[in-house]
Order: C-alpha cells, then sequence, then structure tokens
C-alpha cells in the first residue's frame, strides 16, 4: 500500500512541477523571532512587484518560499506583535533570505485570540473551523487555581463545549471526548488531564502554538472524527540564556533555555509540580497528612541546524498523577511522549518533514484492603513514522505525505498479593497498524477565490497474536479464531475527502463552505460524562467497525475598522456511522468479552455558531455562542429511536474581556452559560428485601440544571529592569458563589422511604488565587 501511495504522490508531485515550470526565480528562507530565534509560524510573506505581488506564510517550521520573475520587488515579512520587515530586493537568482522580527510591545498587549498571525487570513483563507490561541494572553485570563490552561481556553469558543465544572474535558461539535485529537509535538496524548481532569498537561510557559480544528479538516490530520488540537513546543533561546517560572498557592512551575551552540540549536526544559500533598503532611490530622494528592510533569526540547537544509528536532513529555488514601486504595496515571525530527530543504521550493514518535499512556489503581488486595494495570503504547512534505508555488502550497502508526493495548491485568478475594486476570493484549497517505492543494485560484483540496487514504488493520470471538446479536460468542504474531486479522480501508473554499465579497466579507469525512480506529468505553484515569481503550475489530463522519458546514466571515473588529457566523451538519455505546449493566473493566457488552448505532449532531472578537485597543475580548443539537440512535437503546448524547447541550455561551487599564495593571473576567448536561433520572423505584431498587427509561430524557459562572482576574506587572521581569495575578474563581451542578443522586427521604429526594452535589464555591510570575 505504501509504495503505491508514494507512486501516485509522486505523479501529481510531477504534474504540479512541470505545471509551474515558467515561474523562474525563487526566495525561501525561515522566519525566526530576532530576541529568541523561535521560528515563527504563519508569518505573512509579500514580495511586491510593479506589475504584481505575491504572498504567502510560513509553515509549521517558519519556512517559506515565493517565486516571482526577474525584476525589482519590496519584500515585507509582518507577524501579529512584531514589527513589520520591508526590504528591496532583485530577483535575478534563486535567493535564501532568513528574516528576524523584532517585537512590538505596544501591539501585543492588543491581540487576545485570532484565528491566524495573516491579515485579512480569516477572509482570503479557505480554511474553515480554526481557532489559534496567542500563547501570550492566556497570562490575562483567569482560570480554576490560578493556572493558566489551553484546555479551559478553548472551551470559550464557538462549537466547543466543556466536559464539566472545573473540567478540562472537551467536545467540538457533537463528538465524544475521544474524538478529539490531542497532538503534542505530533505525538498523541491519549490522556490530556491532571488531577482527574481539573488542569491539563500542557504547561503554558513550554507552549509556542495552539492550533484548534473544528471543521474543514486538513488532509495531514486523520484518526478521529471531530477534532484537531495542535500543540507545539517553543525551541528555546538560541540567543541567551533565561530563567522563568511561577509560584502559585497550589502548583509552581519553572522553565530554563538557552542555546546549545549560538544560533545554530537551543534548549528548553520545563517543569512543573503541585504541593497539596505537601500541606496535607504539614497536618496535625493523621486521617490527611498519610494521603497522596499530587502532580508532575516534565516538557523538554532541543534542536539543532546542521546547515541551512538540514535542522534536527528532539523533544518529549513526561507527567505523572499519583491519588491516593493510606490503608485504602492508590490510582496513578501518566503520558510519556517522544518525537525525532528531521527538516530537510530539497530545494527553495520543496521541504520535508521526517518524523518518528512514541507515545504512551497508562494507568495502575491498588487495593489496599488487607482482605481484598488487588492491582489494575492498563496501558496504551503507539509508535508512529511520519513523511511529510510541502512543494511551494505562487498560487498552491500543496502538502502531501505517509504516515504509519502499530498500536498496542494492553486492556487490563489484575495481580493479587496475600488473602485476597480477587482472582488474578489478564486479558490478552490488542495489537493493531495504521496507515494513511495524503495530498492537498491549498490552490488559490483568483483573488477571490481559494480552494483547499485533498483526500487521505487511510487504512486499519487488527494484527495477531490472539483469539478473536465473533458476537452475535445476543452477546453471545458465533464463531472463534486464533491468530499468530503479527498475522492480519481484519483490515478496514477507508478514502477520506477534504474540501474547502472561500469566496471573498470584497476585503472585509468572505463566504465559505466545506466538506470533510474522517475515520477513527482507537476508541474509548467510558461510562462517564467525561475521560477518566481509568477509561478503557479499544481498537477497531472484526465486531467495531471504524466510526465515521461526514461533516458539511458553511460560514460568513467580516472583519472591520482594520481587523479591530471580527465576526464570523458557521452553520454545520455532521453525519456519524458505527457509533459505540454499552448494553445496560455493561462490565467494561476487566472483561475479555467487553466487546460483547457493546451496542453500535448512528448520530447526527447540527449547529449554528456565532463568533464577535474585539483585537485592538485597551478593550480586547470576545462573545461566542453556540445553538446546537447531538442525538444517538441504537437498536438497544428507547426502542431504536434518536435520544440525546450525553453532551447534547443546546446553549452555550461565553463573555470575556480583558482591559488593559495601565502599562503596569491588567484586567479581565469571564462568564459563562451553558444547558445542563443531558441525563437519565429514575421514572420510578420498588423496595426488594428492605432495599430500594430504582428502574429507569428512556436514556438522557432529563437535564440537569444549567450552569454559570463569572470568572475575574487582576495582573501586576512590577517595574522592569533590563535582566528581570515579573508580575502577581490575582483571580477569583466563580466569583459570584454559584453552585453549580457536578452530579445529582437519588435517594429515599429519611422521614417518608415512600417519597424520593434529590440530592445535587457542587465542587466549588469562591476560589482565590495568587500566583507570582518571574523571568529572568
Amino acid at each position: 500500500m505504501i509504495k503505491t501511495l508514494y507512486t501516485c504522490l509522486f505523479v501529481f508531485f510531477c504534474l504540479f512541477s512541470s505545471a509551474f515550470a515558467q515561474q523562474k526565480f525563487t526566495i525561501s528562507g525561515t522566519v525566526r523571532d530576532a530576541a529568541t530565534g523561535e521560528t515563527l509560524i504563519g508569518a505573512t510573506i509579500k514580495i511586491q512587484g510593479a506589475a504584481r505581488s505575491f504572498g504567502t506564510s510560513s509553515n509549521a517550521y517558519g519556512f517559506y518560499s515565493l517565486s516571482g520573475t526577474s525584476a525589482e520587488y519590496n519584500l515585507v515579512v509582518s507577524y501579529t506583535g512584531y514589527q513589520p520587515f520591508t526590504k528591496k530586493i532583485s530577483l535575478t537568482a534563486a535567493t535564501k533570505l532568513n528574516i528576524e522580527l523584532g517585537t512590538d510591545k505596544a501591539a501585543l498587549q492588543e491581540v487576545v485570540i485570532t484565528s491566524s498571525s495573516r491579515k485579512n487570513e480569516n477572509i482570503s483563507s479557505p480554511q474553515m473551523g480554526l481557532d489559534k490561541l496567542d500563547m501570550k494572553s492566556l497570562d490575562n485570563l483567569p482560570v480554576l487555581f490560578g493556572e493558566k490552561d489551553v484546555l479551559k481556553t478553548i472551551q470559550l469558543l464557538p462549537g466547543v463545549k466543556s466536559g464539566g465544572e472545573g473540567n478540562t474535558g472537551f467536545f467540538v461539535r457533537g463528538g465524544a471526548a475521544d474524538q478529539n485529537l490531542i497532538l503534542l509535538d505530533e505525538a498523541t496524548v491519549y490522556n490530556s488531564s491532571h488531577l482527574l481532569g481539573f488542569f491539563s498537561t500542557f504547561n503554558g510557559d513550554a507552549i509556542k502554538d495552539v492550533s484548534l480544528y473544528k471543521g474543514g479538516m486538513p488532509a495531514q490530520y486523520g484518526g478521529r472524527l471531530s477534532s484537531v488540537l495542535d500543540v507545539k513546543m517553543q525551541d528555546g533561546n538560541n540567543k541567551e540564556f533565561g530563567v522563568e517560572g511561577g509560584i502559585g498557592l497550589i502548583a509552581s512551575r519553572i522553565k530554563v533555555e538557552g542555546p546549545i551552540v549560538k544560533d545554530r540549536g537551543s534548549f528548553m526544559i520545563s517543569a512543573r509540580r503541585t504541593y497539596i500533598d505537601l500541606l496535607l503532611k504539614a497536618s496535625s490530622d493523621s486521617s490527611l497528612n498519610s494521603n497522596t494528592l499530587n502532580f508532575y510533569d516534565i516538557n523538554a526540547k532541543a534542536n539543532y541546524k546542521f546547515d541551512d537544509k538540514n535542522t534536527l528536532f528532539v523533544s518529549g513529555y513526561f507527567g505523572q498523577d499519583n491519588i491516593g488514601i493510606k490503608d485504602l486504595f492508590a490510582n496513578d496515571w501518566g503520558n510519556t511522549t517522544a518525537t525525532v525530527r528531521l527538516n530537510h530543504v530539497f530545494n527553495d521550493k520543496l521541504f520535508s518533514n521526517t518524523s518518528f514518535i512514541f507515545n504512551k499512556y497508562h494507568y495502575a489503581i491498588e487495593l489496599l484492603d488487607a482482605d481484598n488486595n488487588a492491582r489494575v494495570t492498563s496501558l496504551i503504547r503507539d509508535f508512529n513514522l511520519k513523511e511529510d512534505l510541502q512543494y511551494y508555488s505562487n498560487k498552491h502550497v500543496i502538502r502531501f505525505g505517509v504516515q504509519a502508526t502499530h498500536h498496542r493495548i494492553a486492556p487490563s491485568d489484575i495481580t493479587t498479593s496475600g488473602n485476597s478475594s480477587f482472582n488474578p486476570l489478564a486479558v490478552e493484549n490488542r495489537y493493531g497498524l495504521e496507515l494513511a497517505g495524503y495530498l492537498s492543494d491549498e490552490w488559490k485560484l483568483t483573488d477571490k477565490l481559494n480552494i483547499l483540496y485533498g483526500v487521505r487514504l487511510s487504512s486499519f488493520s487488527l494484527l495477531g497474536p490472539g483469539t478473536f470471538n465473533t458476537y452475535d446479536s445476543e452477546a453471545e460468542v458465533a464463531s472463534s479464531s486464533t491468530s499468530g504474531s503479527g498475522k492480519f486479522v481484519k483490515t478496514y480501508i477507508y478514502p477520506e475527502p477534504r474540501f474547502s473554499a472561500s469566496y471573498s465579497l470584497n476585503e472585509e466579507n468572505a463566504v465559505k463552505a466545506s466538506y470533510n469525512r474522517n475515520t477513527q480506529n482507537i476508541h474509548i468505553l467510558t461510562n462517564a460524562n467525561t475521560g477518566s484515569p481509568t477509561d478503557q481503550y479499544v481498537m477497531s475489530s472484526n465486531n467495531i467497525k471504524p466510526e465515521l463522519a461526514d461533516q458539511v458546514a458553511v460560514g460568513y466571515f467580516r472583519n472591520s475598522k482594520d481587523n479591530s473588529f471580527e465576526i464570523s457566523g458557521e452553520i454545520y451538519y455532521k453525519w456519524l456511522q458505527n457509533q459505540i455505546d454499552y448494553r445496560d449493566g455493561a462490565e467494561l473493566t476487566a472483561n475479555a468479552n467487553v466487546e460483547s457488552e457493546l451496542l453500535y448505532g448512528t448520530g447526527r449532531a447540527y449547529g449554528l455558531e456565532l463568533y464577535a472578537k474585539k483585537t485592538k485597543g485597551k478593550l480586547t475580548g470576545w462573545i461566542s455562542y453556540t445553538l446546537s443539537k447531538t442525538e444517538r440512535k441504537f437498536d438497544g437503546i428507547n426502542h431504536g429511536s434518536y435520544f440525546p448524547a450525553r453532551q447534547d447541550r443546546t446553549h452555550d455561551l461565553s463573555l470575556v474581556g480583558i482591559y488593559n487599564f495601565s502599562p503596569r495593571w491588567t484586567f479581565s473576567a469571564n462568564y459563562i452559560y451553558s444547558t445542563g448536561n443531558a441525563v437519565t433520572y429514575p421514572a420510578g423505584k420498588y423496595n426488594v428485601g428492605g432495599l430500594t431498587t430504582y428502574y429507569y427509561t428512556d436514556r438522557n430524557a432529563n437535564r440537569m440544571p444549567y450552569t454559570a459562572r463569572l470568572d475575574v482576574s487582576a495582573t501586576l506587572k512590577a517595574k522592569e529592569t533590563k535582566k528581570y521581569q515579573s508580575s502577581w495575578s490575582f483571580g477569583l474563581y466563580n466569583a459570584l458563589n454559584r453552585k453549580n451542578p457536578y452530579s445529582i443522586q437519588f435517594r429515599d427521604k429519611k422521614n417518608d422511604p415512600t417519597q424520593t429526594e434529590a440530592v445535587q452535589t457542587s465542587l466549588f464555591g469562591i476560589i482565590p488565587s495568587v500566583t507570582y510570575n518571574f523571568k529572568f
């Protein structure tokens, strides 16, 4: 399959190369930050001549390429928050020009969140459903416990729904939590939360760029149905050494960076740890000081530029959570990722990125009771090899490549010791191989019409060794077979077409449309509304077919007053096939026949997203609103009728404001409102042997109460010196002290057991936070 894909891609490349052979001379290079040497992603590069002008943007590694006939040009390079670069050039031969941009401190304080770093990019680009975060603005947003958080920030955007109060889990356009592909330097992060979802795995100090794709997904991404969250780490300062960090009420962080060889290579190491358990140990209460509650994570990256054509990047992440109560239980889980990448410039038009990626997620639960001692472990591990290439011409950016991923899932192992009442159990490991090839072209047809089209061809193969059962409609084993190591048990192949287009009505208005198909072969089985550390992973098999999603979207985009205001509205509709749910009373953990517990059905999601933002001036911010419906249909649930999915919420509203009161003081606030989650309440109860048993009818036919919350914060910058900067951040989470619902339980009334009462659990009242940040 790989050979065939390479042949097809080579043919397409040759055709496009000949089509643009008349382009005589090319200018190319890399765009960087002048102070740190960090590459700048999405910088605008233009060459302006007497007869014609051309433009492009730098790629994920800062590389750009533009071509023109022999003439005199003005080269203009710009990037949000940086001073523009202008230079006269004589394009009479192939030219290599690396560019460094200096920061514009005034401009940095104006932009909060933009769809791109290029002026009017949200109008001219054919890409739909893309949001990019400005990491510097996260310093000013109020968040839980004062820890700036990528995942909580994207929940303030249209089409993205929070997984719950204070939770980093999120749902995008009707998709489930496991239908989001989360990448950290191209490595998949399977569980992106710390402390059961109250913190994310992403330390903001170590992050350079965050892109969220909700629709019109580019062909280079695949493997999930709903969204891609592409997070890139900082490369490290290749000019000088520096240290920065922060000290908060429950966590602290530090980052060290500097050159390996000045202007050629650099490193960055960032670490973060909570010290809740250290505070507990200081307590005189023996029931508290012997408990465990902490997480820590480390981000590390290094790069070295061998020459103008070859640059090597090595990056990794390690995070671990530990929660435990003495003599009762212990629970730990964590992620490990490692990425090795080689950037190679074949010529001034062809750029290559070769990546070898490792990622692993594991968890362990241990019961410490003497009579019920047991340890349950599970992991999912991937090895991934990718080859991505980009070919540039003035009207085309052609991307093509291949990818191969080997999966291993160890579902559950139970080990015991002593006189445990549990039986040891080892569920067979499962192995899979995913292959994919893609080709896409971003084509500037006219000054008004831009299109992005392509296709991704993906395959998934279930591999031996193992015993593989096929189940009938009654969940009984219909057949069984055994396969040896590396043998192909079942293979699925799907084409995934992608298309989007933008038509500019004028410089300030545009309409867009998109269609894309995605497939998914790694699935989570959970009874929870959001992901938990102990979720069970399964892969497509002879019983489980790949999940499919087809999405169409149309939108209107408008900029005004020199891009000070941006307004957009998008309507989407998504069809979902081969969705997975579970039978009533299903056992999902430590079950060798877990596939017999599953049901398969369809789904649909549709909605309207409205977004308005102000990007310049003392007051900046945005308003986002989502009106949506998400439903599922399974033959064994609700008599085969559509019912609301757990993540279905009709209304979601976010208001965000940041006010630069003075050069030292910045105030911010955000207010959120959302319809309650869809849940299943008991329809009645009966008494058996003195025990109350509830019975249920339609799934998710009820609603939790709505959620509303106001958060406020203030940042005070200390007087800067040449070598030292510092600031204080003060915040109030849930400033109105509203008791938002986390869960609702039903019980008999004490005075009248024939009556039932609902008891709501709320996690947070007002939570103050103070953080001291420093940099030198």
